[in-house]
């Protein structure tokens, strides 16, 4: 029989001190824009490995990250729309390879 499910940090992990994690999946120009807006909200603390999906989600990764991030009011900015790119997920999704 097996031994009870331990759930809990694992011992072999460095202990979290706290900040806010992410775990994200999209296409690889999906998750560079989101890494980038978010290093714009507070300072990187980790970031994981890109790991490809596989099956259905061919073409996709998943990503982990841990950031620092304020928590006192920030003051409000209007948006810089200058220099930012949209993505085009039909376009994005139509190159995708199928599994």
């Amino acid at each position: 029989m097996p031994a009870p499910r331990r759930d809990g940090a694992s011992p072999r992990d460095p202990h979290l001190t706290g900040g806010l994690e992410v775990w994200m999946t999209g296409t690889p120009a999906e998750l560079d824009a989101a890494t980038a807006a978010l290093t714009v909200a507070g300072r990187m603390v980790q970031h994981g490995t890109r790991r490809p999906l596989t099956g259905a989600d061919a073409g996709r990764h998943r990503l982990y990250l841990r950031l620092a991030v304020a928590t006192g009011k920030q003051p409000t900015r209007a948006p810089d729309n200058t220099g930012g790119a949209l993505i085009d997920l039909d376009a994005a999704r139509a190159h995708r390879r199928p599994a």
